[in-house]
């Protein structure tokens, strides 16, 4: 998904600093249009000021359930990015890639499409009539600078259900609950879809060495204590084997939950692309406006526009942002 803001931030991620904050910190997400004045709404829980990066998970979009012939669904013309993997995952509904690698695939739920972007890719998003509603949420990963400049790639898996006690998991990065993904990614990661039956606790062991995130879909849900409502995104720092979810409500809750240990590398992120500085993310910029072949291109996309133009560069310089622990 690109990130489609008229004027998007330049954000530097970096290591978090300052005192030591709560076992749970809670990020709110904020509202943003995925496109035009009819467009479907996304919630955003990273990046913000609060916290930029949970292990190497830079970019968090969380939308729906959307009816989509009220809102036209997710129409996302070939767009660039760089320095990144792209981690789709759905709920509800079907959602057509395509990308300069040549690859053609659908994003349904309980199913895995992982794009490497390398030093550069292109790909589109288009949503499907088949099914009405639309739910489900879009990731970034970071790239550490010894694998950005590696080849594009694309990879697809579904992951098996996995029954806890009270609760269901889907591991599609990374080990949980005796369950490992073979998704190849770059740093440690764990991304998994757990589903918590109503009044249920479940207490998972986790690497101590990552920090966590938990994005909460729907229902009710405390994480170490602490409540969550739905979009939030829970963050507990490194430090702990265990990590309690409970279910404190009449219906099942469904969430994310995110990890990785603190990437340990600084970031510049504008637009569709993640760099190391401001001069390389003009950089991209201006070889995305050339129609580069740093990028390729698509084959197959039908829509209008046929690429979706870069917005304008800030007037000014990015500046470092600090993010309490």
């Amino acid at each position: 998904m690109s990130n489609l803001e008229a004027k998007p931030v330049e954000t530097v991620c970096g290591e978090p600093d300052g005192p030591e904050g709560p076992a749970v910190e809670v990020l709110k997400a904020r509202e943003v249009p995925l496109g035009g004045v009819r467009a479907m709404r996304v919630r955003r829980t990273l990046p913000q000021r609060a916290r930029s990066l949970i292990g190497a998970w830079c970019f968090a979009d969380h939308y729906g359930p959307d009816d989509i012939t009220d809102t036209g669904g997710m129409v996302v013309p070939p767009h660039p990015h760089t320095g990144l993997q792209t981690v789709s995952w759905l709920f509800a509904g079907e959602v057509e890639h395509r990308d300069s690698l040549g690859s053609h695939a659908l994003i349904r739920p309980g199913e895995l499409n992982i794009m490497t972007s390398g030093q550069g890719i292109c790909h589109s998003e288009v949503s499907t009539e088949r099914e009405r509603t639309l739910h489900g949420v879009q990731l970034w990963v970071a790239l550490p600078d010894a694998a950005r400049h590696g080849p594009r790639d694309f990879q697809h898996y579904a992951p098996p259900l996995v029954e806890l006690d009270g609760a269901t998991a889907r591991v599609f990065l990374g080990e949980l609950a005796g369950s490992d993904s073979p998704v190849r990614t770059f740093t440690p990661l764990l991304g998994a879809e757990l589903t918590l039956q109503p009044r249920a606790e479940v207490t998972l062991e986790v690497d101590p060495s990552f920090e966590h995130g938990v994005l909460l879909d729907s229902g009710a849900v405390t994480m170490a204590g602490t409540d969550l409502a739905p979009a939030d995104l829970g963050y507990r720092e490194p430090g702990t084997s265990d990590l309690t979810l409970a279910n404190p409500a009449d219906e099942p809750a469904r969430m994310l939950l995110l990890g990785g240990p603190p990437f340990g590398e600084e970031l510049v992120m504008w637009w569709n692309f993640v760099g190391r500085g401001h001069e390389e993310i003009v950089a991209f910029r201006n070889a995305w406006e050339a129609e580069s072949d740093q990028f390729g291109r698509i084959d197959g996309y039908e829509g209008t526009p046929q690429r979706l133009p870069a917005p304008a560069l800030p007037a000014t310089r990015l500046k470092p942002r600090s993010t309490p622990r």
